[in-house]
Formats: C-alpha cells, structure tokens, sequence
C-alpha cells in the first residue's frame, strides 16, 4: 500500500492534500453545536446530487411528459418514490442548514478580516442555491411550479428599458413553455451544480489558506509550541471528522423522520397545489414560493411599487455580500460585542423569521404593514451597523480560546 501511495504522489498530491485539508489542519478546539452545519451543507449537496442524477434517468423535460414522468417516478420507478423525497426534502434540508450555517458567521463574525473570501464564496454559493433551486421547482410541471415561475419571471419585466427583451430571453418564448422548462432543466442538472461544486472548493480552500474561526474570535495561529502546531488547536482528522459523524446521525434521524412520516410537511416542502399538472387557464388561489424564498417574496410584497419591491428583494441579497465591510467592531465575536451588536443580531433574525411566514401568507392591510416594519428593520441591522459598532463597548477578548 505504501508503495502504491508512493507511486500516486509520484503524479498527484494525495498526501500533501489529505495532510493539507484534514490529518495536518488544524482546527479550533472549542468548536460547538453551530459548526455541525459546514459538514452538513456538504453531505446534503452529495444528497441532492446523486438523487438527482437517479431522477434524471426517469424524468422526461417536455410540457408534455414532465409532469407525467414525476408521476411515473412517484408511482412505478422501483423505489423512485423515496428518490423524489430524499431530493424535494433535501432541498429544503440544504436551506435550513445553509441558514443556521450563515447564522454562525453571523453570531462569530465569521466574515471579518481576514475571512473576507470565505464569506464572499460562501455568498455566491447561497446565490447559485437559490438559482438552483427556482430552476429546479419548475421541473414537477405543476400548477405551483408553472404559476411561481409565471410571477418571478415577470418580475424582470419591472427592469426600465430591457425588462420585457430580458423576460422572454429567460423564457425562452412569449410565455413559459416547454422551451423554458428544457432550459431550466439544462441550468438545474449541469450548469448550475458545476458552479456550485466550483464555489464550494473554492469556499473550503479559502477557509484553510487563513483558517477556522471559533466562538471566541481568537486566532489560534498567534500561539504555537515548539513544533508549530497551535496551542489551542487539534487535527481536523481524527477529532473532527468523528465529532461530525456525530451531528450526522442526528440529522440523519430528523431527516429521515420528515422523510417518511410527512415528506410535504403539510404543503411546506412539497405544494397541494403542484400535485396537479399545470395549467395556464387555470390560476391557484394563492400563488406564494416555497418557504426558503418567502422572507424575500414579503420584501418584494411590502414595496407598494413593482420596481422599486424588485429592488429592494435583490437589495436585501446583495447588502449580504458587504457585510465584511459594514461591521467596524474590533472584536469578531457576539461575546465580546456590546449590547447594541446583540439587540440587532436579535431583532434581524425575528424580521427575517416573520417576513418568511408572512412570504407564505395571503397578504392583508395588517399583514403589508407587518411586512414593511420588518422589511425596515432588516435593511436597518445593516445600515447602522457601522454606527452602533463602532459606539459600542466592548469587552476583552482572551489571549487563547476559552472551550
């Protein structure tokens, strides 16, 4: 065996990149619960692709037969009907991992300096997600799917000038086709996943170059005994990859739980009304996006004008992508911050939580007003941000990392 090694990394870096990633990386040692969903993310990724790779094999991409061949999976295709699942409930998975994943950084200021990349990377990868996963939600070919993509395409339209050329070029046609659904089906199965696998190593090669942050903010390189290994560090391998398998198994019950006792989650996961074949002349009653997009759909309700709603849903993304130069607080950590940085970490993730149930709802009077109050709370967590961090007291931050 170690001859055979000796002959590989003779013509590739196996060792060195195995040393480099994982037996010789070294890691913070007072990891918590929050850093379970790194790992994660990447086995739900694994999961989304190789159960999309199966359905492909029995999905047919046409107006005709979509929704038909869904029906062919969930019916005849030998266990065809628990691949649907793993994929339809893997999506919505991936979002509530990527989420709590975000959260962290948020709660550790894993985007201040020097990890700028890592949270720029970790954007995009957000981005191409919900690129992904839009252009997967037309593929069942049902009423929600073919009615949803009917509003977020129009929404282009809104754009000055070459909003309606930009419409019927994503559509492909002067309305949503088969033509459209062949090219979401092309962007969903190749294009998109390779620009995600690209941004995840790019993500993960980002993250090892400056290295891990951990609860306290502390930077473990600072102190390191006699062989260069850091004080306050352990390898990645062993102690982490079994510390993962841990948080595997348990998401592995949860996830296997929703699976087969209420894979829809009571029309959450998968829609009532996509279990009908779509039909343009037919209108659902209440036209809403799955719940990983309803934050931004409220946003976009809660601006009375159709332009400036459109720009607010894509502002409320892009102030994502210069949050590493909003927060001026010489501490990373939501330990060591002042109050005001706590007071505003809480109030974002109630705004964001309420504008994500009311994305679901039928809009009312109350319910605008509700959604226009977060919507300014969520645009102010960001735009003071620079304020309120750099007024703040904060307290000091220890030498080495506390556990």
């Amino acid at each position: 065996m170690s001859k055979f090694m000796e002959w590989v990394d003779a013509r590739f870096p196996a060792t060195k990149m195995w040393e480099d990633h994982l037996s010789k990386y070294y890691a913070p040692k007072n990891f918590n619960f929050f850093y379970f969903f790194g790992s994660l993310a990447l086995l739900v990724l694994v999961n989304q692709i190789v159960t999309g790779v199966w359905l492909t094999m029995s999905y047919t991409p046409s107006a005709e037969e979509a929704f038909a061949s869904v029906e062919y999976i969930m019916r005849d295709v030998e266990y065809g009907w628990i691949l649907r699942y793993m994929h339809s409930t893997g999506a919505s998975a991936f979002f509530v991992v990527v989420y709590l994943h975000m959260f962290r950084g948020l709660l550790y200021g894993s985007y201040q300096k020097p990890r700028e990349l890592v949270w720029i990377f970790g954007m995009l990868i957000y981005l191409m997600l919900m690129a992904e996963a839009f252009m997967g939600y037309l593929l069942p070919w049902g009423q929600m799917s073919y009615w949803g993509a009917q509003v977020i395409i129009s929404l282009f339209g809104a754009i000055p000038v070459i909003g309606a050329d930009l419409t019927q070029w994503i559509r492909g046609d002067y309305l949503i086709s088969g033509i459209t659904l062949n090219r979401f089906f092309a962007l969903h199965v190749v294009a998109l996943p390779i620009v995600i696998l690209g941004l995840v190593v790019l993500h993960i090669l980002a993250l090892h170059e400056v290295g891990s942050n951990n609860p306290d903010g502390v930077d473990i390189k600072k102190l390191k005994d006699e062989n260069g290994k850091p004080l306050d560090g352990i390898a990645f391998h062993p102690y982490y990859t079994v510390k993962d398998i841990v948080g595997v198994v348990v998401f592995l019950f949860v996830f296997c739980f929703v699976l087969f006792f209420f894979p829809e989650m009571g029309g959450y996961f998968l829609e009532k009304p996509n279990f009908e074949a779509a039909n343009p002349f037919k209108t659902p009653e209440h036209i809403a996006p799955v719940w990983y997009f309803t934050p931004f759909y409220a946003i976009l309700r809660a601006v009375p004008d159709k332009l400036l709603g459109v720009i607010a849903m894509g502002a409320a993304i892009a102030v994502l992508f210069v949050l590493p130069w909003l927060d001026r607080s010489p501490v990373k950590s939501m330990r060591y911050k002042g109050w005001m940085s706590k007071i505003w970490l809480l109030v974002f993730c109630i705004s964001f939580v309420i504008l994500g149930v009311l994305g679901v709802l039928s809009p009312t009077p109350g319910r605008t007003l509700l959604s226009q109050v977060c919507t300014i709370l969520y645009f102010a967590y960001f735009i003071l941000m620079p304020f309120y961090t750099r007024m703040e007291k904060t307290k000091p931050v220890p030498e080495r990392v506390t556990g």
